[in-house]
């Protein structure tokens, strides 16, 4: 496979965000033009009618999103739809721009074809994301906001942060993704409590409600929640107007892991996606289908990297799934791949 062979080593000789800077940037430019945009559509893109669903009342033309993290600014959301997602979910976008967390602070580990990220929300406010926004060209493709807090923002007063993300990219998002549960942001976590995060969530809610076309919301959270947080999640979104909860974020544990401990070390704090997580956001997506109202949606997303996960995650009880790190190892022939087992599995 070329990618495998010939792109993906070009690209990791690179540091793996300067390696993602080019990438998007490579795809930000290729696919404004009419003849490279129709050339990747049509190496990419696999459509089909019984790829169609309706998730929280939108109509997306496949299952299968982008996480939020890749497209952190909106530079090219309508170029990453030509490679065939479904949809794309920019950010984690705050209210004022902020530089992140210091450099290096994302690495590969190959052995495991995982990444591990402390990145703490590096992006340029939600002003510019709204500024790019307002060019989207592709209506089909449906556009997720990731909203989160800025680091200088005191946990009491995180609230507002939210709100004022919401009601600043509201007119140009098809639905909102309310992370509390990166591990990069100094205390983000605590506001998974039970709580914190019940004012949080009827905030928005209230907010939402009293717009003229409210949006779905959902709820990210981390893989490495005990039974009892997790059963307040539950409790919450089912006594609450979200739309569902997305399973899972990063998660901060490091067990079972081919790489080597030294090598770990010398790497330090940081959010663990790829590969090595598949099987525990697979469970906890197992256990959200079977406590969860029926009317709540589940966006599965944790170590997809091949159809074969892609299928598990929805045979879990995930309507929606979500790739990112399996995006980076496989390329993007991967969603080609998966959209094409998709409609396989249906004529079974």
């Amino acid at each position: 496979m070329i990618y495998k062979t010939l792109v993906r080593p070009l690209f990791f000789l690179f540091n793996p965000e300067s390696a993602h800077k080019i990438a998007l940037n490579f795809l930000s430019v290729f696919g404004k033009f009419y003849p490279t945009k129709i050339l990747i559509k049509s190496i990419f893109k696999y459509k089909s009618e019984k790829l169609k669903t309706t998730v929280a009342g939108l109509n997306f033309q496949n299952p299968i999103g982008l996480a939020a993290g890749f497209d952190k600014d909106a530079d090219a959301f309508d170029e990453l739809g030509l490679l065939g997602f479904g949809f794309v979910e920019i950010g984690t976008v705050t209210p004022k721009a902020q530089d992140g967390n210091p450099k290096p602070r994302l690495f590969r580990l190959q052995k495991d074809s995982a990444l591990i990220n402390r990145m703490g929300f590096n992006n340029h406010g939600v002003d510019a994301a709204v500024k790019k926004l307002k060019k989207r060209k592709n209506k089909d493709l449906i556009i997720g906001g990731n909203i989160g807090k800025n680091k200088i923002t005191p946990l009491d007063d995180a609230d507002l942060d939210y709100t004022i993300s919401f009601n600043k990219l509201f007119p140009y998002v098809d639905y909102f993704v309310v992370n509390v549960s990166s591990p990069n942001t100094p205390n983000l976590r605590k506001l998974q409590d039970k709580k914190p995060l019940t004012r949080l969530i009827n905030k928005l809610l209230d907010l939402n409600n009293r717009k003229n076309n409210p949006k779905p919301i959902f709820l990210k959270i981390a893989p490495d929640l005990n039974k009892s947080q997790l059963d307040d999640i539950i409790d919450i979104a089912n006594k609450t107007g979200l739309s569902g909860l997305i399973a899972t974020n990063t998660t901060i544990e490091r067990s079972d892991l081919s790489t080597v401990e030294n090598e770990l070390e010398n790497i330090g704090n940081g959010g663990l996606s790829g590969k090595p997580l598949a099987n525990k956001s697979t469970e906890i997506i197992k256990y959200l289908k079977k406590n969860l109202a029926n009317d709540k949606k589940i966006i599965g997303v944790g170590g997809i990297s091949s159809p074969k996960d892609a299928i598990e995650k929805l045979d879990a009880g995930a309507d929606l799934i979500q790739v990112f790190t399996g995006f980076i190892y496989e390329g993007p022939f991967l969603i080609k791949r998966i959209s094409k087992a998709i409609v396989k599995k249906m004529k079974i």
